[in-house]
């Protein structure tokens, strides 16, 4: 049996027949800080590539570590544009942001928006649902808790892919484990 660490994430809801989260505003913050702290190393590991290999097609899903970090930022901006009641009928590309510098501006940016969001939830909002359209234009509904730690969970999944595409590069990247994070509070 797994020790309970004291973050309780979630309960079962067989009323509404599917896993509804408890949106716990302390572990929802502690999560968005960690995004915030592994998103900032992996910025500062990419920021040593030279522009070419920043670029460069490695056959990823995503083409490159340009292409692969801009669609972490744009994924952050559109769940935070949701959040906030508009549904984007696309992600950003990389095109819109043809230097290292201009997405990191960007990126800088976006996360002050997503912290004064964030920082502005309680319990009962984060537990609250939200109605949304997704690309394909259908309507979705989930609590904005659940959001949250989804739009926290995808920028994980994808910093890792950017570590991968650093090592294929010859780069360093930084560790971002979570258990690291946690020591550093």
């Amino acid at each position: 049996m797994i020790p309970d660490p004291g973050l309780h994430f979630l309960e079962v809801s067989l009323a509404r027949g599917y896993h509804r989260p408890l949106m716990d505003t302390k572990t929802i913050r502690l999560m968005w800080d960690y995004t915030k702290w592994a998103d900032a190393r992996a910025f500062e590991a990419v920021a040593k590539l030279a522009p070419e290999p920043y670029g460069k097609d490695l056959g990823s899903s995503l083409k490159s570590v340009r292409d692969t970090l801009t669609h972490v930022v744009s994924a952050q901006w559109i769940w935070l544009s949701r959040w906030k009641g508009a549904s984007p009928k696309a992600m950003w590309t990389a095109v819109e942001f043809p230097t290292f510098a201009a997405l990191k501006d960007r990126w800088t940016a976006l996360h002050a928006e997503i912290e004064t969001f964030v920082a502005a939830q309680t319990d009962a909002t984060f537990a609250k649902d939200l109605v949304y359209q997704n690309t394909k234009g259908e309507t979705l509904k989930y609590p904005l808790g659940a959001l949250v730690l989804h739009m926290v969970n995808h920028s994980t999944y994808h910093r890792g892919q950017v570590t991968t595409l650093l090592r294929q590069l010859g780069a360093q990247p930084l560790p971002t484990d979570l258990v690291l994070f946690l020591g550093t509070r």
